[in-house]
């Protein structure tokens, strides 16, 4: 094996010693594990890299506010507060 230095974000570093943990495995194996798929994966989809880019971009939109979902009352927590807001209907039986 190789070895490389890979630079990530504080999250993804978080997010990996926490799924290391759980599964008992090295991070450096999940690393290589991760790009094995990614790897699999590009080969099988030609445009998965146009697809990543696309959805990278959207993410970005999403976490800077630019972009906002709302339902067709104009609220944007119904994903947060669904339970309320069906208790709130005609059909409080839900």
């Amino acid at each position: 094996m190789v070895r490389i230095m890979v630079q990530l974000t504080e999250e993804q570093l978080k997010a990996l010693k926490e799924l290391a943990k759980a599964r008992k495995t090295p991070i450096a194996k999940l690393v290589r594990e991760s790009v094995a798929q990614y790897v699999i994966a590009a080969r099988k989809d030609p445009m998965m890299e146009e697809k990543r880019r696309r959805a990278l971009d959207f993410i970005k939109k999403l976490e800077s506010g630019e972009i906002q979902f709302h339902d067709i009352e104009g609220k944007t927590d119904v994903s947060t507060n669904h339970d309320k807001y069906l208790n709130e209907g005609e059909h409080t039986s839900w």
